[in-house]
């Protein structure tokens, strides 16, 4: 019987929908879009790898700020990784700030390519032309301003996606900016890749869009 390799990774299955993993905390098996994969420095610290690229065995974590502090406070990793293993106490902390990095990196892709638009009224005569991929508004933003962009948009459009989780320094840091209040992103694949990395920092950081609109009808 031939040897079978064995995967280094836990509990690896595929779906429709891609691999699928079980998170050493909490035991669900959640797509590996959802989970956030950590690897063992050779000095037997915890090292996020969101890129799921670094070698060795993996530990993978649901993407959520409860379940990774679980792992932590319970010694999933240890388990995991079947050997000592030390975690930071921010380590959370740092995911998030690695998850923001990431989505700034992929803003910074989308304004090479062309497929941003940054500024209020820029992002309005946008709206106006095609249907956005996601319309980012900056936490910090004023409401005003961004109940008219949302509310144009959701005027001409069935659904409509926000993200509002990003501050308007965090937001600017991606274009070489001080802030940057309002844009739209293009729909298409680097959208896509934006969607799965802004439901993963949704795990470790508050989406404020999941309040600002809600039970508002009023169109601009």
């Amino acid at each position: 019987m031939p040897h079978q390799k064995q995967n280094d990774d836990q509990h690896l299955d595929n779906s429709r929908d891609g691999p699928v993993r079980q998170c050493a905390a909490t035991r669900e098996r959640l797509a590996q879009s959802e989970m956030v994969r950590f690897a063992l420095a050779p000095n037997g610290e915890v090292t996020p790898d969101l890129a799921a690229k670094l070698p060795g065995r993996g530990v993978w974590i649901k993407a959520d700020r409860t379940a990774l502090d679980l792992a932590s406070a319970k010694g999933a990793f240890a388990r995991g990784f079947k050997r000592q293993a030390t975690a930071a106490t921010d380590l959370s902390n740092l995911v998030e700030r690695l998850l923001v990095k990431r989505l700034q990196g992929l803003l910074g892709m989308a304004k090479r390519a062309g497929t941003i638009v940054l500024g209020f009224d820029q992002v309005r005569a946008d709206v106006r032309k095609r249907r956005p991929g996601f319309l980012l508004e900056a936490a910090d933003g004023a409401e005003d301003g961004r109940n008219k962009v949302y509310f144009l948009a959701k005027g001409l459009y069935d659904e409509v996606r926000v993200a509002g989780a990003l501050t308007s320094a965090e937001l600017g840091m991606a274009f070489g900016r001080s802030h940057v209040v309002h844009g739209v992103l293009e729909a298409g694949a680097l959208t896509d890749k934006w969607s799965v990395e802004y439901r993963r920092l949704a795990g470790f950081r508050q989406t404020p869009e999941d309040v600002w609109f809600s039970g508002r009808h009023r169109k601009y």
